[in-house]
């Protein structure tokens, strides 16, 4: 068979909250290494590279989009291009805008669309299976692909299949979907044989979706093409159009297309896999002791069992003793303890939180910005202490502020630090003073990132206190940073 150039398409402008305290809306689990050093986001992209696949397409948000070159680039990564949604409109409009998109610059593209926040250690049997679905797709076929069911699971969804899995694993034709079902259903679906879990990855040639769209779905088509048409290039990033994109429907692919069209197939795949839907998977994914406990960071057990500890933050220890099946995550500025059983209602505590107006809600302690990050190290009435790291050759903007001065302290590295018309280096150890409404701008001229320590005072603290003169990354003065 004829090798076929694939182009990867992620999905990771989700916010996920049922791994809260750690994914948040400002950094949601796609970004966070869950599972050993990389992040999820990192393992999906690295898990479509390869012999036979085009640099991988990435939609995201506007507020992610310099998270996503960043890990991309951690990993060697150059990514063929990074659309910009103007804002979420579930997983039908992004993926049709993908198409679109990929079909303009190759007729015969064919997509592999994947969620990027699943665990799929095998990236070779995840390979293998893609290629198996590739004569399903010369067909005129839309591919999707399922998991072998390990147990009747309530949390996911399920294929039904025109009949079991053959041996080979060949696709099979695809009868239709069903929703998340109660234990007893799941447990005679996972009986019957002929059930996968939707793992909600899809391969197909971009003119057989638009397609599929034409006949399906044609009131989510005419917006996303206008959104594409009217798409600016931004820093290396393709915007769409925010106005017709806003008159897109809040649709899911599988809604919107899948379970209407006719020409549709799906290849089991009995590797592991995991969509980290909650605590629990975590704990059943990552390397459990004797007791089927597991730790991470500064995290101790003591005669626990079927237990999840993990602490996230430097210099906290955390410890359980004699805890069984129980979640315990602890974070600088958040603790979450909770029975295992309850791992799906954690998004409950969010909605809890957000009711309360609490930063820890939505707000990831460190917070990204397209030069580094930041994190607040003490906050009180008129004063507010910051460590800040500055990536290599980064530069925030050039800024002043109506209600804060501001004092910084290098401590590794060398800051190129503008304060009105005066422009000096300062190195570790050595400080500088910046007064209420001087313009400013610290930039990183090294080639290691350059740390230090910013203290705040005034009357106003927030980050929307900035008046913005330039900016290299192209933000508008209501952005922060």
């Amino acid at each position: 068979m004829e090798v076929r150039l694939i182009y990867p398409t992620i999905l990771c402008g989700g916010s996920g909250t049922r791994l809260w305290p750690l994914s948040r809306k400002s950094y949601p689990k796609q970004f966070v290494p869950l599972l050993g050093e990389e992040t999820l986001f990192q393992a999906s992209a690295r898990r479509l590279t390869g012999a036979g696949y085009a640099a991988p397409v990435v939609l995201t948000n506007s507020d992610f989009r310099f998270i996503v070159t960043e890990q991309l680039a951690a990993v060697g990564i150059d990514p063929g291009a990074i659309l910009i949604e103007p804002e979420g409109r579930n997983t039908a409009p992004a993926v049709l805008a993908a198409a679109l998109h990929l079909h303009a610059i190759d007729a015969e593209a064919v997509l592999l669309v994947a969620p990027s926040d699943h665990a799929i250690p095998d990236a070779a049997a995840f390979q293998a299976a893609v290629q198996r679905g590739l004569a399903a797709v010369d067909q005129g076929q839309i591919v999707t692909f399922g998991i072998t069911p390990t147990r009747p699971e309530t949390g996911y969804g399920y294929l039904e299949l025109a009949h079991a899995p053959e041996a080979s694993e060949a696709p099979v034709a695809l009868t239709r979907f069903v929703e998340k079902p109660d234990l007893a259903r799941a447990e005679e679906m996972v009986a019957a044989g002929s059930f996968l879990w939707n793992a909600g990855i899809f391969l197909f040639r971009a003119a057989d979706m638009i397609a599929a769209f034409e006949a399906h779905a044609p009131e989510v088509l005419a917006p996303v093409r206008a959104a594409l048409a009217g798409a600016q290039t931004d820093l290396g990033f393709l915007r769409l159009a925010p106005e017709p994109w806003g008159l897109a429907p809040e649709i899911s692919l599988d809604y919107a297309v899948m379970e209407r069209a006719a020409n549709l197939s799906a290849v089991p795949f009995s590797g592991a896999w995991s969509d980290l839907g909650g605590w629990d998977a975590v704990r059943a994914a990552g390397p459990e002791d004797a007791t089927g406990t597991v730790t991470s960071g500064a995290a101790t057990a003591i005669d626990c069992t079927a237990s999840l500890l993990r602490s996230e933050s430097e210099g906290l220890e955390l410890v359980g003793i004699g805890l069984d099946n129980i979640i315990a995550v602890a974070t600088n500025d958040a603790v979450l303890v909770a029975d295992m059983s309850r791992a799906q209602d954690v998004k409950k505590a969010v909605e809890a939180l957000k009711a309360r107006k609490a930063p820890q809600a939505v707000q990831f302690p460190k917070d990204h910005r397209p030069w580094g990050w930041f994190e607040t190290l003490a906050l009180a009435d008129r004063f507010q202490v910051k460590r800040i790291v500055v990536h290599p050759g980064a530069a925030l903007s050039l800024q002043s502020h109506h209600h804060r001065s501001e004092h910084w302290i290098v401590v590794q590295g060398t800051a190129k630090v503008t304060v009105d018309e005066t422009v000096q280096l300062v190195t570790e150890n050595q400080s500088v003073y910046v007064p209420l409404g001087a313009i400013h701008r610290m930039e990183n001229p090294g080639k290691v990132p350059m740390v230090l320590i910013e203290v705040q005072t005034g009357s106003y603290l927030g980050e929307d206190d900035i008046i913005r003169y330039d900016d290299v990354y192209a933000r508008g003065q209501g952005a922060k940073g």
